[in-house]
């Protein structure tokens, strides 16, 4: 495990000071200044992060569905949850895909991925991710069965993302992909088992299975063409990651639960 930048002022092997600073980096709530602290580790936190932005995004699908059309509330959905993260891995999925759109070799698509101006790449990248998660949210039937996928789809697209920093180096030695740190096998572990009981608790096992296969063809897309064009990964790629396993997971529970 590379050694992390940040200054450990959280207790060592605290799982509360891991919840708090997952939330903080995680979201744009407005929690408490976590310090300086164990990202890497930290990331063993990051499906319990997305349980609960599942579950609040659930809720206020729940809502805007008793009174809007499906496609209405479906999007007010994605809404929120954007907002709730700042964006954050959708900057992540804009800022690769106009990498990867870029003429060049792998240090000019580094150069575009560093621009904070986006690209045609980018701008489709989102209509897509936006659109697909919206159109598979509107396809399942309201109430518990949405809260369900929801939960399912943030909290396992989360917890595959150190999974993802064990098959890839960092593809560059700043940033904050590399500055994070990588976190170990055992933290990769516990954010995976953690990820796939939230599967389980809302969309069974048969519904578990399905999803994770989702996840791991979308996932393994992103992380598979990142290794080619970039080399390994950045914070970009990571955000990516996320997008990719969300939309498959949602995509994955509409075809079982519609």
């Amino acid at each position: 495990m590379s050694k992390s930048p940040f200054i450990d002022e959280i207790p060592p092997r605290s799982w509360l000071g891991d919840v708090h600073l997952a939330a903080v980096f995680l979201t744009r709530l407005p929690l408490p200044d976590a310090g300086m602290g164990d990202l890497a580790r930290s990331m063993r936190a990051f499906p319990l992060i997305g349980l609960g932005l599942g579950l609040g995004g659930g809720a206020i699908a729940w809502a805007a569905g008793s009174v809007l059309p499906p496609l209405a509330a479906a999007l007010l959905c994605v809404l929120s949850l954007v907002l709730a993260t700042g964006a954050l891995h959708e900057d992540g999925l804009a800022d690769l895909a106009d990498g990867l759109g870029a003429r060049g070799d792998r240090d000019k698509r580094l150069e575009v991925m560093r621009d904070s101006r986006t690209g045609a790449f980018g701008v489709l990248a989102l209509i897509f991710s936006v659109g697909l998660r919206t159109a598979a949210l509107a396809a399942i039937p309201l109430g518990w069965s949405q809260c369900a996928a929801l939960v399912a789809a943030c909290s396992l697209s989360r917890a595959l993302i150190p999974a993802a920093m064990q098959v890839m180096g960092p593809a560059r030695g700043d940033g904050l992909g590399a500055g994070a740190g990588c976190p170990d096998a055992t933290i990769a572990a516990t954010a995976a088992g953690l990820g796939l009981l939230a599967c389980l608790a809302g969309l069974g096992l048969s519904g578990t299975l399905g999803a994770l296969i989702a996840a791991l063809a979308a996932g393994g897309a992103v992380v598979w063409t990142a290794r080619r064009a970039l080399g390994g990964y950045t914070g970009d790629v990571l955000g990516a990651v996320q997008q990719a396993t969300e939309i498959g997971i949602l995509l994955a529970a509409a075809g079982m639960l519609s």
